[in-house]
């Protein structure tokens, strides 16, 4: 089977979210390496961006098709043609809801205008996949005339489209088989949450293609998930896809970050949550053997597993946390230690690696002098004005001060503090969160950081009234974490 994605189309139609063209690029460069075989660019007749975006695409030499979205009309296919496409997404309405009430025309005006946009695709070179918008509501009758009078003027593909999610397994298992004239493929949104049940039905009918979008982006309630189609394919189905899956988490984060749509913590396969255990017997059976409670290894798609620890951690991965940390606590250290946690865990507070390491510190009497502290900082922010920052930082005993610009006031005090202690390691802000514990414009707010160095990764955090005060705290406290010497005895108490 194959993979049509429709993030850079269809995904960016979700509310808010605006990619420039470089941005797209680089979404598309990781589309083709991961190996999907046709990239929606976007619809050319949209902006003079869209066409800026679809000319980089057609222009890097990926060997994903690069297509873009069409409506039955000539500019909107010379558009394509004249910026590089290699095909168009051409969709037709041809629901009578559709052709009736949104283009007020009749069948044979939609056959005339479908046939006739077919004709001048192929003229201007063009593979053309001609799609029936709203097709899980149209007379299938109909629909199979639209289709095979496109087939007959030379369309390669045909799609069927369920536009506002109204499918059913039990539907689409009945209506994709007698469309299946020439290679189809299954376009389903999620609506009422059945997009990636559908597009398997469709799969388990005869469809040949799957149009998904990356972290299911899409308008309303988004699209098929690329990532969950592909791993189901993968895990539940035995089918080898040609998808490099160790990638895929990379991508997913990529995509989050680009369009600004933070991923829900529970979501499946890329979500915060998807690998990360905290149950005392869930972690201990996860620590013994992982497939006990995981279904997927979090390797296959890139990811690490985490135990976290709260209330219900047990001796078991409180210890393991602590040894991947290098303390090798006693068998009484170690109970305090989880002691301690639980009380925390009942406040209803994260327990980060900081919070760990300095309770283990404490109930170990390790003495730990900070690799680094902040002497100032200062940042500018408001309206006309680029946000930055400046930091001072005594980094061994040395004074630095870096200065940096930033989307935001956040930003740029994070990004001068990486740069303050670039000289003695590479330090990468990998996620940032931020909770309001209270309500009002005095709240405190919680903000949780993940840094890391050379591979290992470590969560930190911050409270304060002040957000910028309680991000640069979160990333100094990980900072001086990740900087001390790996090779440092923690196992015994001084005499």
């Amino acid at each position: 089977m194959r993979f049509f994605d429709t993030t850079l189309r269809d995904g960016e139609q979700t509310p808010g979210v605006s990619l420039e063209p470089h941005e797209k690029l680089q979404i598309a460069e990781k589309l083709s390496s991961i190996g999907v075989d046709v990239i929606e660019a976007g619809s050319a007749a949209a902006s003079t961006g869209e066409c800026e975006a679809i000319r980089l695409i057609s222009d890097a030499g990926l060997s994903a098709e690069c297509c873009t979205y069409v409506r039955a009309m000539q500019g909107d296919i010379d558009l394509a043609a004249d910026y590089g496409a290699d095909s168009v997404h051409l969709v037709i309405p041809v629901s009578d809801l559709h052709i009736q009430k949104k283009l007020r025309k009749t069948r044979s005006d939609v056959l005339t205008m479908a046939y006739d946009a077919v004709e001048y695709a192929k003229e201007r070179g063009l593979i053309v996949e001609l799609s029936g918008e709203d097709a899980s509501r149209a007379d299938p009758e109909f629909l199979l005339e639209v289709y095979r009078g496109g087939v007959e003027r030379g369309a390669d593909r045909l799609c069927f489209c369920d536009t506002v999610g109204l499918l059913t397994p039990e539907k689409t298992a009945t209506l994709i088989p007698p469309l299946c004239i020439a290679p189809l493929s299954i376009h389903c949104h999620n609506d009422l949450g059945f997009a990636l049940a559908n597009t398997f039905a469709a799969l388990k009918a005869g469809a040949s293609c799957a149009h998904v979008t990356v972290n299911g982006l899409g308008e309303r309630a988004g699209n098929t998930a690329f990532e969950e189609l592909v791993m189901a394919l993968e895990v539940l189905y035995n089918y080898r896809t040609s998808i490099v899956t160790g990638e895929i988490y990379h991508l997913s984060t990529l995509v989050s970050k680009l369009t600004g749509v933070a991923l829900p913590v529970n979501k499946a396969i890329v979500g915060e949550m998807a690998f990360t255990h905290e149950s005392g017997i869930h972690a201990h059976g996860v620590l013994r053997e992982p497939s006990t409670y995981e279904s997927v290894k979090p390797e296959t798609i890139g990811r690490k597993r985490r135990i976290v620890l709260g209330k219900h951690s047990g001796s078991a991965s409180v210890d393991a946390a602590l040894h991947e940390m290098n303390y090798r606590p006693e068998e009484k250290q170690l109970k305090e230690i989880v002691k301690r946690i639980k009380v925390l865990g009942d406040e209803g507070k994260r327990i980060t690696d900081t919070d760990l390491m300095a309770i283990a510190d404490a109930v170990m009497a390790i003495e730990c002098s900070p690799v680094l502290r902040m002497k100032q900082f200062t940042v500018v922010s408001g309206s006309n004005v680029i946000p930055t920052a400046s930091v001072t930082l005594i980094v061994h005993n040395e004074e630095i001060t870096s200065a940096a610009t930033g989307t935001g006031p956040v930003d740029a005090a994070m990004e001068a503090l990486r740069k303050s202690v670039a000289d003695v390691a590479d330090i990468r802000l990998e996620e940032y969160h931020v909770d309001a514990i209270s309500g009002g414009t005095d709240a405190l707010v919680d903000v949780t950081v993940r840094l890391s160095k050379d591979g290992k990764i470590i969560t930190s955090r911050g409270a304060r009234t002040d957000i910028i005060m309680a991000s640069v705290e979160a990333v100094i406290a990980g900072m001086n974490r990740l900087l001390r010497e790996e090779n440092e005895n923690r196992s015994k108490t001084p005499d």
